[in-house]
This record gives C-alpha cells, sequence and structure tokens, in this order.
C-alpha cells in the first residue's frame, strides 16, 4: 500500500465510527413515521368508512409532520452547536444554552397546541377535506396535537444526544414509543370485546400520545443520569442563543417551504377526489418512512461533521461526505429492490378498496425511483447542518420548493397527470435539492483533498 493511501485510509471516519452514530439513528429516525404507518395501517382497515378515516389520518398527518418539522428544528440546531462546542472541547460554554433552548421548544410547542386546535376546522378545510373526512381530521387533529409539548421536548433532548456524539438514547426511546403505539393501535382502534370499546380513529390518536409520553419520560432518563447539562434555566442569557434562534429561523422558513410542497400535493390530490387521497395518503407515508429511514446516515453526518467542523479537520470532512453517501445510496437501492418484489402486495397492507389500490400502484414505482436522489439530498442536508450553514439550506428550499416543484405541479396539472403529476414535481424538487447542495460542498471542500 503506497504512502499517500494509507494517509487517506487514517484520516478517514471509520465505518464502525459512522455506524455506531448512523444505526441507531436509523432505527430512532423511523420509529416516528413508523407509528404513522401503523395508523394509516389500521386505520385503512376498520369495518366503518374505512377510506374517509384513511383520507383523514393522511391529512391530520401530514400537517402534523408539517408542524413538528418546523419547530423542532431547534433538535438540529442544539445538535451542530453541541457538536462543534464538543470538537473544540469547548462544552462548557453551552451549559446554560441547552435548558434555555429547552425551555423554548416547550412554550412554543403550548402556543401551536392552543392555536391550531382552535382553528382546526379551517385548517383542514383548507386541505378541501369536507364532510365526513373534515369531522374527522378535527376529532384525530384535536386528541393528537396534545403531544406537541411531549414531542418537541424530547425532540430537543434528541438534539442533546446527537451533539454529544450518541445517537443509542435517542433509538430506545424511539423504538419503546414505536412498539407501544403499535400494540395500542391495535387495542384502541379495533377494541377488545368487553373489556375495551373500539375507538376507530380517536384510537389511533390516544395510541399515539401514549407512545410519545414514553419516549419522554425514557429521554428525560438519559439526559438527567447521562449528560452534563441540567433544567436549570438561568436568566442570563446564553450568548450562542443568538445563533441557536439564528440557525432554528433560517430552518424554520426552509421546513415551511418544505412543507408547503407536502401541503400542495395534499390539497390537489384531496380535490382530485377521496380515492386519490388515500392513494396519496399511503404513497406520502411511504416515502417518509424511506426519508427517515436513510436520514440515520444524515443524523450521522450532522453530528460527525460539527464535530469536525469545531476540530477543524476539513480532509476527514470530505471524505465523510463521500463515504456516508455511498451508504446511504446502498440502503436507498436495497429499499427499492425489496419493495420492487413486494410491489403488488404493499398497497394491501393499508388498504382493500380497489380503486385506491389501483391508484396506488400506478404511481408506486415513481417513489422507488427517486430514492437514490432523496439519499444524496438527505445526506448533504445532515451535513449542511452539522456546518451551519442554515441560510444556505433555507435557500436552496426555497428555490427548489417554488422555482422547481410548483411550476412542475401547476403544469403537470393542467395536463390532467393527477397523482404522476404530483410526484413528477417530487422529482424535480429532490434533483434541485441534491444538486444544488452537491456542486456547493464540492466548491467549498474539494481543496482539503488536494
Amino acid at each position: 500500500m503506497s504512502v499517500s493511501k494509507a494517509k487517506d485510509i487514517k484520516e478517514k471516519v471509520s465505518f464502525g465510527a459512522i455506524n455506531r452514530l448512523a444505526v441507531p439513528a436509523v432505527i430512532a429516525g423511523i420509529a416516528e413515521p413508523l407509528i404513522s404507518l401503523t395508523d394509516i395501517a389500521v386505520i385503512g382497515n376498520v369495518d366503518e368508512h374505512p377510506v374517509e378515516a384513511l383520507a383523514a389520518a393522511g391529512i391530520v398527518g401530514s400537517f402534523l409532520s408539517a408542524i413538528i418539522w418546523i419547530v423542532a428544528q431547534t433538535k438540529t440546531a442544539i445538535s451542530a452547536i453541541v457538536s462543534q462546542h464538543l470538537g473544540a472541547s469547548r462544552l462548557h460554554a453551552v451549559r446554560t444554552l441547552v435548558p434555555q433552548a429547552i425551555a423554548f421548544n416547550l412554550l412554543l410547542s403550548l402556543a401551536i397546541f392552543i392555536f391550531t386546535s382552535l382553528f382546526a376546522g379551517l385548517i383542514f378545510g383548507a386541505y378541501n377535506a369536507e364532510g365526513l373526512i373534515l369531522q374527522y381530521s378535527v376529532d384525530y387533529y384535536r386528541i393528537r396535537a396534545v403531544g406537541y409539548p411531549l414531542t418537541l421536548v424530547t425532540f430537543a433532548l434528541f438534539g442533546v444526544f446527537r451533539g454529544l456524539q450518541n445517537t443509542l438514547w435517542a433509538m430506545k426511546a424511539s423504538l419503546a414509543g414505536a412498539i407501544i403505539n403499535v400494540v395500542l393501535d391495535y387495542v384502541l382502534v379495533y377494541g377488545i370485546e368487553g373489556v375495551v370499546p373500539p375507538l376507530h380513529l380517536k384510537g389511533a390518536a390516544y395510541a399515539s400520545l401514549a407512545a410519545q409520553l414514553v419516549m419522554l419520560c425514557i429521554a428525560l432518563y438519559f439526559y438527567i443520569s447521562r449528560t452534563p447539562f441540567s433544567f436549570r434555566v438561568r436568566r442570563k442569557i446564553n450568548p450562542r442563543i443568538k445563533d441557536l434562534l439564528g440557525m432554528s429561523f433560517n430552518l424554520f422558513i426552509r421546513t415551511a417551504a418544505l412543507n408547503f410542497a407536502i401541503y400542495l400535493a395534499n390539497a390537489y390530490a384531496t380535490d382530485y377526489g377521496r380515492n386519490y387521497i388515500a392513494a396519496q395518503s399511503m404513497l406520502m407515508n411511504i416515502w417518509l418512512f424511506f426519508s427517515f429511514f436513510i436520514d440515520g446516515y444524515a443524523n450521522a453526518g450532522n453530528a460527525i461533521s460539527g464535530r469536525l467542523l469545531g476540530a477543524g479537520d476539513y480532509r476527514r470532512l470530505w471524505y465523510l461526505s463521500v463515504d456516508i453517501c455511498k451508504y446511504a445510496i446502498g440502503i436507498a437501492v436495497i429499499l427499492m429492490l425489496v419493495c420492487g418484489i413486494f410491489y403488488d402486495s404493499i398497497g394491501l397492507i393499508f388498504n382493500k378498496d380497489p380503486l385506491v389500490l389501483a391508484s396506488f400502484a400506478s404511481v408506486f414505482w415513481m417513489v422507488l425511483l427517486m430514492q437514490p436522489v432523496n439519499a444524496v439530498a438527505f445526506m448533504f442536508d445532515g451535513i449542511f447542518k452539522g456546518l451551519g450553514e442554515a441560510a444556505y439550506l433555507r435557500n436552496v428550499l426555497l428555490a427548489a420548493t417554488f422555482l422547481g416543484f410548483t411550476p412542475t405541479l401547476l403544469i403537470t396539472d393542467y395536463f390532467n397527470f393527477k397523482l404522476y403529476g404530483i410526484w413528477m414535481a417530487f422529482m424535480v424538487w429532490m434533483l434541485v435539492r441534491s444538486g444544488a447542495l452537491v456542486f456547493k460542498f464540492r466548491r467549498k471542500y474539494l481543496k482539503a483533498v488536494d
């Protein structure tokens, strides 16, 4: 082996080091969409109005994801700042920042819960929901919304853990929550004769709340017993709070644009008819499941890149981006192959209506085809978040949404492509996102290996 090649290998972040963060992050990441997928699968097979119930669960799930993704960006900001200070051996400088960030998340979540619960009818009416679908949506949401404070505090704690280069604690909490949700979904939705009455859609909402509470309790245990931080909120504001809020604000805007695209897709699908929104709910939740699955490696990239930036190790940062992309694309290909083998069976898990299944099967291949592109976009999303490049991520998402996704959707809707058009728009969206991030990273860090 040549001296230069041996040096390159030494300077790479090892496969084991990446996977010690990535594998638990994958498991933790898929727990949240697994909760939604379980809800969709159980609700879509109830005896009473299954298509309407499935449509309502899909609409509410999309809105919940939108809100949580937007306001949970403090998790990413906390992770980036903690990991950078860990790499620079200055963790003491953020001891007061962490409890202030957690308190901010709690207050914000309470305000969102109150406001959205009051105006739930107007919110889901904006998704073109009406009649029984609207009624189901409002009832389901008002229960699920109680979980905002639980979820957002939990996510803030997960951000601390990731910044400390530990994703195992979040995995344990998320996995426990997912198991609780699966069990309670069946018990509360379908009921147990003579013991528990069937609660239909509301049962799924209560199951999700229980799962969120379990996750929070486990996260609190690890935070109190294993981290150097406390919950004491000091009056003196930590000087890094400005960076935290600035990064969070840029990520808020970015995620709002991201969720605008998802909202637009669901609004158009709802307008096409109940079978289309039911199929879109299935497609969207599977897409999100894949995204969170692949995002485990992005979370590893987020944690490691922040530490490497804090240590000024740009050469290893470049090698990290190359290796982590290879792993993510490999996972994406495996997911494509598995779903390709079971292509006709997957839809039956969620619904038995032949019209819904026909719409689903006609478009599912497009969701699979875009997975390698998604992998690249998500990897660099994670790395750029670790580097604190929130402003650039914001600008890329705004361009992808309003110059890529939206025009494509409007054009394909004009030609009546329906679900095909929605997923063509998503493909353009992801191509713009991945291309812009790869271009920027290469231009900035390729010189580190020259």
